[in-house]
């Protein structure tokens, strides 16, 4: 059966890596978030917990309820309840399936006040206010941070405590609202407008309370307060201090923190640091180990090539391709020299034949004036003038003593 442990190769995730950070990212991003879905293909296997389907006419997503929260039901869901589902999104890795993680639900038409609220979170978010592209990041060094909650509460004593022993030198201002009752979401609205008419702007704005009953927290579901959150210049926290339920304030926020000490411990963490030092550090570990071990595979591979078990071989193999070179010039030499001598001689046979001296040797003479001037008809020389006759071997000279001229053709027939 072949290995299916795949090498790190520098640069690329495994399977398994890539599965894992998808998971820890899809836990950040969609963490108890809330569905509405209708029932179907439930399973209880005998560990008891539940596997179903949540559908509606265009998708499907499967979810699963852990038998102890299975345990605190008490009423029954058959294919094709429709259903108001609290949440968060996992991965299973081995076969990289996501998952919904049911922490809570409920049929729906549980209330009126319940299908409100979901009406207008399904009108809000197809505006696009609960969107991840619009939300900001928190800055890594906040150093002015603006709460809007009561004064008197927990939540700002409990928030003080830990961002004062997380984060040195941290200033936090207090703008005082009601958290709850009739009332309360407009003195939300009107403490996140002042936080953006103070000079300087805070880095960081939270708005929330401790935790308290549905009732106590539904002014963090009022419409304007979610708009105003979502329109802040400033980068907001939702600290309401409940862990199941999720408000609209914590969907429109940059980021929820589930208690006022969580968002403190958010604001003011210098985990990202520590995470982003360990990132680094795996990194550089990692780099090395890959770089320390193609080092040792290419000396592997260079201690068994030739160059190195037999270092002398090359040299002879070039040595004898020298000695096959310089034989194959000399005998290249000797050819050429033998054509040249050749075609040379038969030139000079050609030359030879061409001759004046060679003429002279058949029995041919030449007769040259006393200027030089080479005679070629009876009529270039008078009677008594020297005259030169150049033979095969010597020189005659001599005195014109007549001269005869050839019988023209006219005259032989005239006479």
């Amino acid at each position: 059966m072949p290995d299916t442990q795949t090498d790190n190769v520098d640069g690329f995730l495994t399977v398994s890596q890539l599965n894992e950070q998808i998971k820890d990212t899809l836990q950040d991003q969609f963490s108890h978030i809330r569905v509405v879905g209708e029932v179907s293909d439930v399973k209880r296997p005998p560990s008891g917990h539940i596997y179903l389907t949540l559908k509606d006419r265009d998708a499907r997503i499967r979810a699963v309820i852990w038998r102890g929260t299975a345990q605190r039901f008490n009423f029954e869901f058959p294919d094709g309840q429709e259903v108001l589902c609290r949440g968060d999104i996992d991965v299973y890795p081995p076969r990289g399936d996501y998952q919904l993680i049911i922490r809570q639900m409920e049929p729906v038409g549980a209330g009126a006040l319940q299908l409100q609220l979901r009406r207008l979170q399904q009108q809000l978010s197809s505006e696009g206010l609960f969107d991840a592209e619009r939300k900001s990041r928190l800055p890594p060094f906040p150093r002015r941070i603006a709460f809007v909650t009561s004064p008197s509460g927990a939540a700002i004593h409990d928030f003080l405590e830990v961002a004062q022993r997380r984060w040195k030198g941290i200033h936090v201002l207090v703008i005082p609202s009601r958290v709850q009752g009739q009332g309360a979401a407009q003195e939300l609205v009107a403490g996140i407008s002042l936080a953006q008419q103070l000079s300087p702007m805070p880095d960081v704005l939270v708005v929330g309370r401790g935790g308290g009953s549905q009732e106590d927290l539904w002014c963090f579901n009022d419409e304007l307060l979610v708009r105003a959150i979502a329109a802040c210049k400033i980068p907001v926290v939702s600290a309401v201090g409940h862990e199941i339920d999720v408000t609209l304030s914590d969907l429109a926020a940059d980021l929820r923190a589930l208690t006022p000490t969580a968002a403190a411990e958010i604001v003011a963490s210098s985990e990202h640091i520590n995470q982003n030092l360990n990132a680094l550090k795996h990194r550089l570990n990692g780099g090395l180990r890959t770089t320390a071990t193609n080092a040792h595979r290419a000396l592997e591979r260079f201690s068994q090539s030739t160059v190195f078990r037999r270092p002398f071989a090359r040299i002879r193999d070039l040595s004898r391709y020298l000695d096959e070179l310089s034989l194959r010039a000399a005998q290249s030499l000797r050819y050429r020299h033998g054509r040249s001598q050749d075609r040379i001689a038969g030139l000079a046979g050609k030359l030879d034949s061409l001759s004046p001296l060679s003429v002279l040797a058949r029995g041919y003479s030449v007769t040259q004036a006393a200027d030089g001037k080479v005679l070629t008809d009876a009529k270039q020389i008078q009677i008594d003038q020297p005259i030169q006759t150049r033979l095969a071997h010597g020189t005659l000279v001599s005195r014109v003593e007549s001269i005869e001229m050839p019988i023209q053709a006219d005259e032989s027939d005239s006479s």
